[in-house]
């Protein structure tokens, strides 16, 4: 069996060739952890897999209401994309709730 010209990054139950003693070899990056690449995997597809990187946490934005109940949210940045089937990355904004307490929402009637 060959890789070449086949797919190599990720996890594709349908990409593979017929190899010695006529059994499947698959030629994703899933094969590595299975044990069951081609021979020609890591000659063809030589780069590793790496995972998605995100920094810190921001802070968070202020409540979106100035009275009553509203929303807080914050967010991170990608710092290193997912690249030859790597990890995916995590969330990278997140939102709870507040409640806006304006010194003048109790003047209101």
């Amino acid at each position: 069996g060959s890789c070449r010209h086949r797919c190599c990054l990720g996890r594709n139950n349908a990409c593979w060739v017929s190899g010695a003693r006529q059994a499947h070899c698959y030629c994703d990056s899933y094969c590595e952890t299975t044990g069951d690449c081609c021979e020609d995997y890591r000659a063809t597809c030589r780069h590793a897999a790496v995972g998605c990187a995100v920094g810190p946490w921001g802070p968070w934005s202020g409540c979106s209401s100035p009275c009553g109940v509203g929303s807080k949210a914050r967010s991170r940045q990608v710092t290193v994309p997912p690249q030859h089937g790597g990890e995916p990355c995590p969330d990278l904004k997140q939102r709870r709730g507040c409640l806006g307490e304006h010194p003048t929402c109790g003047m209101a009637k």
